[in-house]
């Protein structure tokens, strides 16, 4: 992908996870983030080979470790961030509780933890973004039903139904 954006992502130097905000004052696609931070762990890994290899090979240095940093933990938290919308998603989708706990290597009532912290985070956004005029977040509505996914047992799932995708 050549485009004026991808261009100056690929030059981008990035030293800190907010780094890849950079360009539109969002976040970088994970697929862009990943392929910077293999470019570096390649070069990193040429170090490991000898001296004398026969073909020319860039080595990595500080500036490459540095990179795969903050790129790491720029992933590590997106994926973070949206691990509650992904158990929410589960679970509407026919998903228990005890299948949800095992993917991510949790107890049931872990993974309930994970999806109401992010419910009511996103709750609390949608609360403070209605004052300014943006519909962002989970309305009051939104919000109690997945409450009431939390309440689902163990190992019942619901009944999939047609919803709008998540936002």
């Amino acid at each position: 992908m050549d485009t004026p954006a991808h261009e100056h992502w690929t030059d981008l130097t990035v030293r800190r996870p907010d780094d890849v905000r950079t360009i539109t004052c969002r976040r970088v696609s994970l697929s862009w983030r990943m392929e910077k931070r293999a470019g570096h762990i390649d070069r990193l890994m040429n170090r490991t080979l000898p001296e004398d290899f026969p073909d020319p090979v860039e080595r990595g240095d500080a500036g490459d470790v540095l990179a795969v940093l903050a790129l790491s933990e720029s992933i590590r938290r997106d994926l973070a961030a949206r691990r509650g919308g992904d158990i929410r998603e589960a679970i509407l989708l026919g998903a228990t509780w005890t299948q949800i706990a095992a993917a991510i290597d949790a107890t049931p009532d872990e993974a309930r933890a994970v999806l109401r912290d992010w419910t009511e985070r996103q709750h609390q956004l949608h609360q403070r973004e209605v004052e300014r005029g943006r519909p962002l977040g989970s309305d009051a509505d939104r919000h109690a039903s997945v409450l009431a996914l939390i309440e689902l047992a163990d190992d019942e799932p619901k009944q999939p139904e047609h919803e709008h995708p998540r936002r």
